[in-house]
Formats: structure tokens, C-alpha cells, sequence
């Protein structure tokens, strides 16, 4: 193929119309005259639109017109050329430019300008390049300031994490201590439990059948009697506090039971101290057992009494108050935060110092003189509240006084209505004949039991484990209730047994008994509903009217 070298020649007119920058020419006065077509082609304009009908400076922003005016054309005049000065051009769309532009003028022989010929380099890559570049050295110089502001404090940074990697380890020791002396705890109590009911039940007995005029037996059963129930309560506290106590939680209005509360407590107190109670307006509504609350509130005023033993004044306060997450992560022992209903107890009496506070709710830990106190009360309270999803917080200056507040979950969507006072002594009633299977593998306890129930006038049939029991229910459909221990031998407990029960008579009550619920039956501490309990040791009044209740089906 032959080549036509003369129509490789382009002509120079060509090379200014698409030569790779903007080319213009101007009058003196800035009308522009000339523009290649590259420069029409950046800005959209045609070639008539722009010559002779626009001055440069129409074509610039409005910061770049007055440079224009105030910089570039004086020193335009003054020296004739001008490098490298950058504008925003605004295109015929109304979209920005940026360029760089180059101008030399041109003057006569006697110094006149003529003409100024303007060369324009689109700036958009070299812009956008030097925000980047003015960007990376912002960030280098943030860093530079950063890295000098650690070096300066990085002996101090040090110092604080150290110290709250102590805080926390310390913190976690405190709670793995309470949760292994609430472990051992919680297992002596239940062991001591089946003890004490085979103690209380077989006083009782011997209680109804002494002979009249047995004045001195009589008495001696009556001290031994008091003495098991002191041991209940002992047994009671342990069990509150490794938070294994069967709670039976309900709807409270906390200003009620405060309020009820009142006459009981100034009794307690005596006439040298002064009870005030703050109730907040507005309460919100919480879940707890209130027969638990009403304990823990009277243990601490208890406590509060002794460190005021030349009188002062204990003041009850309730109010809402809520837990952020700042203030519940300092705790080794999770705290949601969130809604609160808080009772504050305070008083004016002696106060603690530091290492008293960080061992206050362990069991037996008490300042009081020997025989004073069991060190269980404020271990009650402590277990209670957290087996109860709340949180206790305790507050004290030697010489200055003591409160402790008790937070307790704010009870949502419930219609229910808050709990009365708890309920008092239960009212003995006898049995008809009606027959109740007994299951339980601690000879002694069954036995006890078995002999209550017969004495109340019931019909009793016996197992000592749950196929066993199984097997009885078979072959007696007059049984019309079911009481069984929930911690059974042999592959199956309480729960299985009773699901497989009334799987077969749906219709058939159950009745659970239990030292301690750390098993099938209770969550948390909690009774699923539907589920009737009563704890070891049961007394006799108590056991016949559970079981009258559970028949009546009240």
C-alpha cells in the first residue's frame, strides 16, 4: 500500500485547534479573540457563543474574577508574563474546572500591550492529587502529635491500666470466693435441711401425744422445737445466700410493703432510734418474693439498730433509678444495666472502714461481740437480691453511718396486681381419707412424712424412687395427690417423675418438696409456672395446709 506522505503534514492550524491544552488569545481588556478547540471543548461552548462576547474573567468563579482584577492583571501589566496561576472555570453546564494557566502579553514598539495569549492546563488529576497529598500529610501530622502526646503520658497510661487490671483481678477473686462459699454453703444447708425435718416432725409428734400433766416433757419439747426453728432460720440465711432458696416472685409495689412495714420496724427499733421513710412518688413496679424483701429490709434494719447503740435515726428511702452501662461494668458479677426500683437504707451509726466493706455479706462474718450475732443477715440480703436479678451496693464512713441500696429489676407488661404483705402462719386442716403417694428416698424423712399424713387423716401410699412410684400410680388411680422430693436416687428426679405422672392423669396435683433448688424444678432460684413447692424442714401446720390447699385445688 502506498503511503501519501503529504497528507502525514499537519499544519499548524491543526495542531493549535487539538493541541492537548486550551489556547486564547485577548484584547488588552480581556475580550477574548481567539480560543482553540480544545479549550471550547472543556468549558462547552461554541466558537460564536465565546469570541468577541466573553472576557476571560467572565469564564472564572467569583473568587477567581476578583483575584483577577486585584492580582493578576496589574501584575500582568507591571511585568508582562504570568506562570502557573490557578483558576476554577465555570463550564456552560455550570459543573467547575480547575486549571492552570500560563500568560505572556504581547506589546508594539512602543510598549502598548496588544495582545495576551493565555495557555490553559486542565488541573483535575494535579488537584485531586495535591487534596490527597494535603490529606496524608494532615493525617501524618495528627499522627506525629499523637505519637508525642503517648510518649508523654505513656508511663501514666501504664500506671491506670495496671491499676485497673488490679481492680478487676481483685474484683473477680471477691466474686469466685463468694460463689465457692456459697457452693459449700448451699450444700450443708441442704444436707441440714433433711436433718432438721425429721428433728422438727418427729417433736411434733411427740408434742400431740404427750400425756397431760407432762408439763416438764412439754417444756423441754417446746425448747427443743425452738431450737430447730432457730437452726431453719440459720439454714434459711445460708441457702439465701448462695441463692438457693425456692423464691416465689410476684408483682410488688415496693411503697406498699415499706409502708406496712412501718409499725413492725418501730418495735425493732426501740424509742432510741428514729425511723423515717422517704417513699418516691411514681414507683415503678418490680418482681420479688415479697416475703424475701420484707426479710432483707428488716435484717438491715436490724444491723442498722446495733451500729446506732446510743440512738440516732434510720431512714427508709424508694425511688426509680436506672444503671448505665459505665456504672454496672466496674462489677465482677454481671449487672444489667437498665430500670430500677431502688430501697435505700441508711443510718447514722458507727460506720465501716474499707476492709469491713469488702467482707460484709460473706456468712458469718459479723463485728458484733460473741453471741451477738450469726454474721448471716446481711449474706441473706446479698443472696436474695441477686438471686432476685438485682444488685446491692453498699455505702459507709467510719463515724459517719451506713446505706445500703438494694436495686431491684423494674417489672415490665404486667397486668398482674402487686403483691399484699406477705401471708402469715398457715391454718391447720385435717384430711378426709383421701390418698396421697409419698415419694422420697431418705428412710427417715418418708417415714416422718408418712406418719404426718396419717395422723392428718389421710390415706398415704409410699415409694422410694420414681419407677417405683411409677408402678403405684398404676395400680391405685384413687391416689389424688402426688408428693414427691425432687432430688431422687436412681436415674430419675422429682421433675421426670411427676412430667410421666401427668402424662398419664393429667388431672392428678403435684406437690414438690425440696431442701435447696439447684435441680429440675426451679430456674434461677424461680418456680416454673404452675409448680407447687414447700421447703425443707416443713412443720407439721405447714404440711397440712399445703396439702388441704393443693386438694381443694386453691
Amino acid at each position: 500500500m502506498t503511503i501519501d506522505q503529504g497528507a502525514l503534514i499537519e499544519t499548524t492550524e491543526e495542531l493549535y485547534e487539538s493541541a492537548p491544552c486550551g489556547y486564547l488569545s485577548t484584547l488588552p481588556d480581556g475580550t477574548i479573540v481567539r480560543a482553540n478547540q480544545t479549550f471550547l471543548t472543556w468549558i462547552g461552548m461554541d466558537r460564536q457563543e465565546l469570541i468577541g462576547h466573553k472576557c476571560f474573567a467572565d469564564l472564572l468563579s467569583v473568587g477567581g474574577r476578583i483575584f483577577y482584577e486585584t492580582h493578576f492583571a496589574p501584575l500582568l501589566q507591571m511585568q508582562g508574563f504570568i506562570n502557573e496561576i490557578a483558576f476554577d472555570l465555570t463550564c456552560a453546564d455550570g459543573h467547575s474546572l480547575p486549571v492552570l494557566a500560563n500568560t505572556v502579553q504581547k506589546r508594539d514598539a512602543a510598549g502598548r500591550p496588544i495582545v495576551n495569549r493565555i495557555t490553559v492546563f486542565n488541573a483535575t488529576d494535579r488537584r485531586k492529587y495535591e487534596r490527597e497529598l494535603l490529606l496524608a500529610r494532615q493525617k501524618a501530622e495528627q499522627a506525629t502529635r499523637d505519637l508525642k502526646s503517648l510518649n508523654e503520658t505513656l508511663e501514666e497510661r501504664v500506671a491506670q491500666e495496671v491499676a485497673e487490671r488490679l481492680k478487676a483481678e481483685e474484683a473477680l477473686r471477691q466474686a469466685q470466693k463468694m460463689e465457692a462459699i456459697g457452693q459449700l454453703t448451699g450444700g450443708i444447708a441442704h444436707d441440714f435441711n433433711n436433718l432438721l425435718t425429721i428433728i422438727v416432725g418427729n417433736i411434733e409428734l411427740l408434742q400431740r401425744r404427750l400425756p397431760e400433766g407432762a408439763d416438764r416433757l412439754q417444756r423441754a419439747a417446746d425448747h427443743a422445737m425452738d431450737a430447730t426453728r432457730r437452726a431453719a432460720t440459720l439454714t434459711q440465711r445460708l441457702l439465701a445466700f448462695s441463692r438457693r432458696q425456692p423464691l416465689d416472685p410476684k408483682p410488688i409495689d415496693v411503697n406498699k410493703l415499706v409502708a406496712g412495714m412501718s409499725d413492725l420496724l418501730r418495735r425493732t427499733l426501740g424509742e432510741v432510734v428514729v425511723l423515717e421513710t422517704v417513699l418516691g412518688g411514681g414507683l415503678w413496679r418490680s418482681q420479688a418474693d415479697p416475703n424475701q424483701l420484707e426479710n432483707a429490709i428488716l435484717n438491715l434494719a436490724v444491723n442498722a439498730r446495733d451500729a446506732m447503740p446510743d440512738g440516732g435515726k434510720l431512714t427508709i428511702e424508694t425511688a426509680n433509678a436506672r444503671l448505665d452501662e459505665a456504672y454496672v461494668e466496674a462489677f465482677a458479677e454481671p449487672v444489667p444495666p437498665g430500670q430500677y426500683v431502688l430501697v435505700a437504707v441508711s443510718d447514722t451509726g458507727t460506720g465501716m472502714d474499707k476492709a469491713t466493706m469488702e467482707r460484709v455479706f460473706e456468712p458469718f462474718f459479723t463485728t458484733k461481740e460473741a453471741g451477738k450475732g450469726t454474721g448471716l443477715g446481711l449474706s441473706q440480703v446479698y443472696g436474695f437480691v441477686r438471686q432476685s436479678n438485682g444488685h446491692v451496693r453498699i455505702y459507709s464512713e467510719l463515724g459517719e453511718g451506713t446505706t445500703i441500696k438494694i436495686y431491684l429489676p423494674r417489672l415490665l407488661g404486667s397486668d398482674d396486681e402487686p403483691a399484699e404483705m406477705p401471708a402469715k402462719s398457715p391454718v391447720m386442716v385435717k384430711g378426709a381419707g383421701e390418698t396421697v403417694l409419698v415419694v422420697e428416698d431418705e428412710p427417715d424423712l418418708r417415714a416422718y412424712t408418712v406418719e404426718a399424713l396419717c395422723d392428718l387423716g389421710y390415706r398415704v401410699l409410699e415409694a422410694a424412687g420414681g419407677r417405683e412410684a411409677l408402678q403405684i400410680v398404676e395400680r391405685h388411680p384413687e391416689i389424688e395427690l402426688l408428693f414427691t422430693d425432687v432430688v431422687l436416687g436412681n436415674g430419675m428426679n422429682g421433675r421426670v417423675l411427676a412430667d410421666e405422672v401427668v402424662r398419664r392423669r393429667p388431672e392428678l396435683p403435684v406437690l414438690f418438696t425440696t431442701g435447696y433448688t439447684a435441680n429440675a424444678i426451679v430456674h434461677h432460684g424461680r418456680l416454673d409456672p404452675g409448680m407447687h413447692l414447700i421447703g425443707k424442714p416443713f412443720t407439721y401446720a405447714e404440711l397440712a395446709a399445703k396439702v388441704r390447699r393443693m386438694l381443694d385445688g386453691s
